[in-house]
């Protein structure tokens, strides 16, 4: 390049980087590396960026490529970069820029070579390209020596700042962790050297941004990058970064009789305020300040990678976990995590499944479960459906995981998704407290609308040729707020029928749902009328109404005379819960449910008619204190636990790659390329 290379226009004719790629061998020890690491060419802050140079440089790296193998200038460029490194931090102190200008560039001119190698060949291919030397055509060295490892090694002593012959799997990950919890802002354009240390920077923060981006790219050889797509302004990339770069060391499989240090770091690192020793057995554990990860965590839930890393430290560290359920600001962290999960169709389906399963971990929990309802917030704006001008976090919480269970019943359709939804909505139930009107409300509502789908399936399903288009068109277009109307229009035609109904189910119900998941599988013979769609769905919506049931009944149970407007709302639908009665499905979990509508309504029959709400709430809360708890029927307490499946890589290493793809800065691969993840992927 040169000190005269300004403009990527002049890159393909730049007689420094000619000379670099040619035929030419040029020593370690030529002059001539001064003379192509004095250049002021800013360094790609972007993919776009990356790839404009990319196509610019392109013939250039493509010579190197063919000639290296005789001139082994690849090798030498790497040497000087080596050898720089170790003069650094002299550097530094005696503000000598000009070197660590240089150094910096040699890396950023090793960056942009790696990448188009790691394109152009096999991982054995570039392997080789770091072992020829000045000889005969195609030859390399014989000793020992292996440029790759040390290139590495030496990445991450500038990363770490620690001497090369200490470990330095557990230096990386810490370093990693504060170079997130820490979100640096980058120097300004055209600092790239040594900025003034006013923000508290570390000693080599110039060089560390461009250092993050070179280890990146070594270090994901054959991996994929950022697409050029407009993504939103990051305030920190090396935070970024560091945090990716992270997040694919902790995902790496393991070796055949070596488990992934990098994981065993993030499994086992401890609070610097805690002064207990490490066990013999943890050989990669470190310490770190768990109050600024918390507040970083906290504040960074806006991207997949923050509540990736969430996730995993929650799952694997149970320091962290231990730590994070005993904050007393847990709405601080709860709060992020909701909004993903509220604004759902925005999102991609593996953000909206981490942030559910980090929900699922903490209501596994009871002193979780108990502290949010002892949260109150004020004013959430972001929630639209309903002013909600006071409620405390465990309501809020409830109204958006059954908001996310009926999106995904009407929309996506996941499984899993929504079983988990059901599981920390169980997990909760015997500690609701003091619900709001609303939470409960949905809550009963949710249900019923369950069991009306319910009847009319089997309606469909019985009477084929009596059932009424119009209550179908109902069902698919009416939303929520809409289904009281057709509860009001179309309940004497359900409650007409429902007795028999049931009645006839009795009988068949088993038949019925094997049918249905026979249908399912496939396996009705050729001569066999497959069961339509609607049938189909028997399963999934008893599943849905028995869950429901079971953590209604789970509140009444444990917690009747804390939840009020639980009961009211119940009262207010009671006529559909009596139909269902004595249902075979719901028969035994519908015991303490038409236990309580009974007692209950029979206290406001006898408080006469034109009830307030306020009076209707006030003979509950009196009828709560005497109803005996001895005739409520005990049931196993309801708890899930979430379990990863047998092979989680199988999920979690195409979604990293794909983060990486989307989000890291200054990184550009060529989408034609990737085969570890379909480009229409969330």
């Amino acid at each position: 390049m040169g000190s005269n290379s300004s403009r990527i226009g002049d890159l393909p004719k730049n007689e420094y980087l000619k000379k670099l790629s040619g035929t030419e061998s040029v020593s370690e020890n030529d002059p001539f590396w001064n003379q192509l690491l004095s250049f002021s060419f800013p360094a790609p802050t972007s993919s776009t960026e990356l790839k404009l140079l990319e196509e610019a440089t392109v013939s250039v790296c493509r010579s190197l490529v063919v000639n290296n193998p005789r001139t082994g200038n690849l090798g030498a460029l790497i040497k000087v970069f080596l050898s720089r490194t170790k003069e650094l931090k002299l550097s530094a102190e005696c503000q000598n820029h000009i070197f660590i200008w240089q150094t910096h560039n040699a890396l950023f001119i090793i960056c942009c070579l790696l990448k188009v190698f790691i394109c152009e060949m096999s991982e054995e291919e570039l392997q080789l390209h770091f072992t020829y030397e000045e000889k005969s055509p195609g030859s390399y060295s014989s000793d020992s020596e292996d440029l790759l490892e040390e290139l590495l090694c030496c990445l991450m002593q500038l990363i770490t700042d620690i001497p090369l012959f200490l470990p330095y799997t557990s230096k990386l990950v810490k370093t990693l962790l504060y170079n997130f919890i820490r979100q640096e802002k980058p120097p300004p354009p055209g600092a790239h050297v040594l900025p003034q240390q006013s923000d508290g920077g570390g000693l080599l923060y110039g060089l560390a941004s461009g250092v993050a981006t070179g280890l990146w790219t070594v270090f994901t050889l054959g991996g994929v990058g950022s697409k050029a797509a407009a993504t939103p302004e990051l305030s920190s990339p090396l935070a970024n970064q560091s945090l990716l770069l992270l997040l694919v060391l902790a995902n790496l499989t393991d070796a055949a009789d070596t488990p992934n240090p990098y994981r065993q770091a993030i499994m086992s690192f401890k609070n610097t305020q805690d002064s207990s020793p490490f066990p013999s057995s943890i050989p990669h554990a470190f310490q770190i300040n768990f109050n600024s990860l918390y507040t970083a965590l906290c504040e960074q839930q806006t991207s997949d990678q923050a509540t990736l890393l969430l996730y995993t430290l929650l799952h694997q560290n149970s320091n962290v976990r231990t730590y994070m359920l005993a904050r007393t600001d847990m709405e601080n962290l709860v709060l992020p995590i909701l909004e993903i999960l509220y604004h759902v169709e925005e999102r991609n389906s593996h953000h909206v499944y981490m942030a559910l399963i980090i929900l699922l971990i903490l209501t596994e929990d009871d002193g979780f479960n108990r502290s949010i309802h002892e949260v109150i917030l004020k004013n959430i704006t972001w929630y639209s459906e309903r002013v909600l001008t006071e409620i405390s976090l465990g309501s809020l919480l409830i109204l958006v995981v059954i908001r996310t269970i009926q999106y995904n019943m009407t929309r996506t359709r996941d499984k899993y998704l929504h079983t988990n939804c059901l599981a920390a909505l169980a997990n909760m139930s015997a500690q609701f407290r003091s619900l709001h009107q609303y939470a409960a409300q949905r809550i009963i509502s949710y249900t019923c609308r369950h069991l009306r789908r319910y009847v009319y399936v089997l309606d469909k399903l019985y009477f084929p040729h009596y059932h009424c288009s119009t209550l179908q068109h109902c069902f698919s277009t009416l939303s929520d707020n809409g289904e009281e109307l057709l509860s009001l229009t179309c309940s004497h035609i359900l409650r007409s029928y429902a007795s028999s109904l049931f009645s006839l189910l009795s009988k068949k119900h088993n038949k019925v749902l094997e049918q249905a998941t026979q249908s399912l599988r496939g396996s009705l013979s050729s001569n066999d009328v497959p069961l339509p769609d609607y049938a189909q769905d028997l399963n999934v919506i008893e599943e849905v109404i028995r869950m429901m049931l079971e953590i209604i009944n789970s509140c009444l149970t444990n917690s009747l005379h804390h939840n009020p407007n639980l009961v009211y709302a119940l009262l207010y639908k009671r006529d559909l819960f009596e139909q269902f009665r004595t249902h075979p499905s719901f028969q035994d979990i519908m015991q303490n449910i038409d236990l309580v509508i009974t007692f209950f309504s029979s206290r406001l029959l006898q408080a006469g008619a034109e009830l307030s709400v306020e009076r209707v709430l006030e003979i509950i809360k009196q009828g709560a204190v005497a109803l005996p708890k001895d005739r409520l029927k005990k049931f196993p307490e309801l708890k899930f636990k979430y379990v990863e499946e047998e092979q989680p890589e199988e999920f979690f290493i195409p979604y990293v790659w794909s983060l990486v793809y989307n989000s890291a800065v200054g990184l550009y691969w060529n989408p034609q390329d990737i085969q570890l993840f379909t480009m229409d992927s969330d």
